[in-house]
């Protein structure tokens, strides 16, 4: 019988994390973001809660120091959907 393993979340972008984005033109910068973003849509729970309020979805954090990569987002309830909120690289 054929494995059937979780499928990743689909990554979204919020309008200013879009815009970090196309402000990105350094090629390592790239790659380092979208290694981070791999880990995250494998694994949406590996982010760090942000304290705050209790409205709206839980802001995570995910950092990752080797690549200096810092990602902000939140899932949606059915796990299926992380949008990204911020990029630092």
């Amino acid at each position: 019988m054929p494995r059937h393993d979780r499928r990743r979340a689909r990554i979204v972008f919020s309008d200013a994390a879009a815009e970090q984005l196309e402000s990105l033109t350094d090629e390592a910068e790239l790659h380092a973001l979208d290694r981070a973003l791999v880990v995250i849509s494998v694994d949406p729970d590996i982010g760090e809660p942000i304290p705050g309020g209790t409205t709206g979805p839980q802001l995570l954090q995910y950092a990752d120091e080797v690549e200096r990569v810092r990602v902000l987002y939140f899932v949606t309830a059915l796990k299926t959907v992380v949008v990204v909120a911020y990029i630092e690289v």
